[in-house]
């Protein structure tokens, strides 16, 4: 069996083994890390050898942990890291690069039939019936979106809403809301097959899907980071967050979405938004003003060509070719527009 795990922000991992009634054999660890001293790296090995093929990966690395000597040194990698990589071969995990990816990013569309598309389009990568996407949203109309379990009344304010414009519209994924500007958010999607984040645990997935955008936010000049559960900062503030849906099924997918400032009213997004006390304080900060740092400012970059260079980054990194929302998808996706992420049935379903 053979595992990989990229770790965020760090090297790869690489894990080969077999199991022999239910227990690790012959193991290897190996990959581009830095370890001292060398022989810890047969530490690692011996650690893991006979232990049962059962164990999740933090009880994986307190074995590793307690077999390695006094001083060891580990640069790009950690115990834990080596656990995932475990688990991801047990559960014959796929790579990134095992997939033919499709970037999608067309034109303005409304916030209702974004909401859509996500939905369709995980389904369709559910089914096989398309490939692994990146798409990259370009928005029709101001809006608000709230998370699938948030409670409208207390997350915005209507008549601040409908007096600025914005459409509110609630999607299939949980987190918290979304105030969006058509030239002033960057907002994408992953549409990943769910064996692509076999072995990792839920809060793990969100850095490990996102570790292309840290690189690409890099090359731009930008120490980004993951700061769990699901928003990405930097020394002066966060400047995005994620969500994500499961599909399960006998081919289940993951849906993976990010939306990131690029510009902010703050001041309006004050007025639409109630943003509470106690989601201020768990950020240790007293104003929503000084929780977003927008990108447009660290970059000094037009919107187009931040986009640009992360499309860039993630055709490096695992290749892709352009696609599009095929009839069949966008009929769908129009149909569920209009009947689920427009009706106040779905809007207020958590009043």
């Amino acid at each position: 069996m053979h595992g990989e795990y990229k770790v965020p922000g760090g090297k790869l991992v690489v894990v080969d083994l077999d199991v022999v009634d239910g227990a690790l054999r012959d193991v290897r660890v190996a990959g581009d890390f830095f370890l001292e001293p060398d022989e810890a790296l047969f530490d690692i090995n011996r650690a893991l050898e006979g232990a049962n093929a059962d164990l999740p990966a933090p009880e994986l690395a307190a074995r590793i942990d307690a077999a390695l000597p006094e001083g060891t040194v580990m640069f790009g990698l950690t115990s834990e890291a080596v656990g995932v990589a475990v688990r991801r071969a047990l559960a014959n995990a796929t790579d990134w690069h095992d997939y033919d990816w499709q970037l999608i990013h067309t034109g303005p569309q409304s916030p209702a039939l974004h909401m859509a598309l996500d939905e369709v389009l995980t389904a369709e990568v559910a089914a096989g019936r398309r490939a692994p996407t990146l798409r990259v949203w370009e928005w029709e109309s101001p809006a608000v979106i709230i998370g699938s379990f948030q409670s409208l009344r207390n997350e915005v304010d209507m008549e601040s809403a409908e007096r600025h414009g914005m459409t509110v519209v609630r999607r299939i994924s949980g987190g918290g809301a979304m105030f969006v500007e058509p030239l002033s958010t960057i907002t994408y999607s992953l549409y990943v097959p769910d064996s692509l984040v076999q072995g990792l645990s839920f809060a793990d997935s969100y850095a490990y899907l996102d570790d292309w955008v840290l690189a690409a936010l890099g090359d731009m000049g930008i120490k980004a980071w993951y700061q769990p559960l699901n928003d990405i900062a930097t020394d002066a503030g966060k400047i995005a967050g994620a969500a994500q849906k499961r599909m399960v099924g006998e081919n289940g997918a993951v849906l993976h979405h990010v939306t990131m400032a690029y510009d902010m009213d703050a001041d309006k997004m004050l007025d639409v938004l109630r943003i509470g006390k106690e989601k201020l304080s768990d950020k240790g900060t007293k104003s929503a003003k000084k929780r977003v740092d927008p990108l447009r400012r660290q970059t000094g970059l037009p919107r187009a060509d931040v986009i640009d260079r992360m499309i860039a980054s993630f055709r490096n990194r695992y290749g892709c070719s352009v696609g599009e929302v095929t009839e069949q998808e966008l009929s769908r996706a129009q149909e569920l527009a209009k009947t689920k992420f427009s009706s106040q049935e779905w809007t207020a379903r958590v009043p």
